[in-house]
C-alpha cells in the first residue's frame, strides 16, 4: 500500500485540557477499529462488481431511459468505491493484501484520484479540520469575518470562487481533474508521475469507448456517472467540514478529538444512501479514529455515548442552502456567517 493515511490518535497536544478525555474516547473507538478481512472483501467484491456490471449495462442497454437509469446507479456505485479506497488508503481495510493494492490502484487511476496525489492532500485535511485556513489543499478554505473584511477584491472573488456552489456541482472538473490530479503534476511532474498515469487512464478510457461504441457510449459509462458521482462526493465533504452549526478552533484549543466532535458533522441518511455513500456521514466518528473500517461505523456511534450527540446535517435542500450560505467564521459570535451578515457586522 502506498502513502498509507497515518492516523492521528494519541498524538493530543499536551496543553489541551481535553487531552485525557479525548485519548479515553479514543480508546473505547479502538474496540471497533479491528477489520474483519472477510467482510472487507465481501464489501469490496460486491461492490466493484456491481459497478462493472452496472456501467456495463450503460454502455449497452438499448433504450437511453435506461442507460440513463444504470448511469446514474453507477454513479451511486462510483460513490460507494470510494468510499472502499479512502479506506484502504486509511489502512481500515485489506492493508496487508496484494490483490487489495492491485484493485485500489486501478481504480485510483481511472478514478482520478491517484494514491500519491490525493494520500498527501486528505493527510493534510485530516491534520487541519476545523482551523482557519486560505488553502485548498484536502479541503475548502475558511477565512475569518475581519479576513474577508481586509481581502483586495481579488482575494475575495477567489474565495468564493473556491467555495462556490457551481465548484462544487463540477467537481469532477474543478476537484478531481484539476486540484488532485493536474495541479500537483505541474507542480511537480517527478513525484507526482501517478497523476500523469491517472489522467491518460481516465483519458485514454474515455477515447477508446468513443472509438469503439460513440459518443453515447462514453457519455453514459464514464462522463455522466463520474459528472454526478464527483458533484455528490464534493458536497458530502463540503457540507461534513463546512456547515451552520461548525465551530472553528483556536490554534490553542484544537485536538483531533475536539475538531471531529464540533468541526465534523454526522450526516443523517436513509439506510439506501448510507449503503451507498459507505456511512461517510459517520464522520465524527471517522475523525476521530481512522483506523475503524466504514461498516464498523455505525456500531461505533451506537455503542458510544459520547458519539450519539453530533452536531447534524443532511441532504435536505434547506440544509444544503445552510451549508453553502455558511461561509465565513465569526470570531466575535463564535459561529459561521454569510457573507452579507460579515459586511454588515463590518460597518
Amino acid at each position: 500500500m502506498s502513502e498509507a493515511i497515518p492516523q492521528q490518535d494519541t498524538d493530543l497536544p499536551e496543553h489541551s485540557a481535553d487531552t485525557q478525555m479525548g485519548r479515553e474516547l479514543h480508546k473505547a473507538t479502538g474496540l471497533f477499529a479491528v477489520e474483519s478481512v472477510p467482510t472487507s472483501w465481501r464489501h469490496v467484491s460486491t461492490t466493484f462488481v456491481l459497478l462493472i456490471a452496472v456501467l456495463t449495462g450503460a454502455g449497452l442497454a438499448p433504450w437511453w431511459p435506461l442507460r440513463a437509469v444504470l448511469s446514474v446507479l453507477g454513479a451511486l456505485l462510483m460513490v460507494r468505491a470510494f468510499i472502499t479506497y479512502h479506506d484502504y488508503m486509511h489502512g481500515a481495510i485489506l492493508r496487508d493484501s496484494r490483490l487489495a493494492w492491485l484493485i485500489f490502484h486501478v481504480y485510483a487511476a481511472f478514478g482520478l484520484t491517484p494514491a500519491r496525489s490525493w494520500g498527501k492532500s486528505h493527510n493534510y485535511h485530516h491534520g487541519h479540520t476545523g482551523q482557519i485556513t486560505t488553502a485548498s489543499v484536502g479541503a475548502f478554505p475558511i477565512i475569518t469575518a475581519r479576513m474577508w473584511r481586509q481581502a483586495s477584491p481579488a482575494e475575495r472573488a477567489r474565495y468564493r470562487l473556491e467555495r462556490h456552489p457551481l465548484t462544487v456541482l463540477t467537481g469532477y472538473a474543478t476537484i478531481f481533474f484539476f486540484n488532485i490530479c493536474l495541479l500537483p503534476l505541474l507542480r511537480d511532474p517527478v513525484r507526482h508521475w501517478d497523476s500523469a498515469l491517472s489522467l491518460l487512464a481516465h483519458g485514454g478510457l474515455i477515447a477508446v469507448l468513443w472509438v469503439f461504441g460513440g459518443f453515447d457510449m462514453a457519455f453514459f459509462v464514464v462522463l455522466l456517472p463520474m459528472f454526478i458521482a464527483a458533484a455528490l462526493g464534493s458536497y458530502l465533504f463540503f457540507a461534513q467540514h463546512s456547515f451552520k452549526r461548525m465551530i472553528i478552533l483556536s490554534s490553542e484549543a484544537w485536538t483531533f478529538y475536539r475538531a471531529a466532535l464540533v468541526s465534523s458533522s454526522y450526516m443523517r441518511l436513509n439506510r439506501i444512501m448510507q449503503w451507498f455513500t459507505g456511512n461517510i456521514g459517520y464522520h465524527h466518528i471517522h475523525h476521530l479514529n481512522v483506523r475503524i473500517p466504514f461498516y464498523r461505523l455505525p456500531e461505533a456511534m451506537a455503542a458510544i455515548p459520547a458519539l450519539q450527540s453530533p452536531v447534524t446535517t443532511s441532504l435536505a435542500p434547506r440544509e444544503i442552502v445552510d451549508c453553502f450560505r455558511a461561509s465565513l467564521w465569526d470570531e466575535d459570535r463564535q459561529r459561521m456567517v454569510s457573507y452579507r451578515e460579515a459586511s454588515q457586522a463590518g460597518q
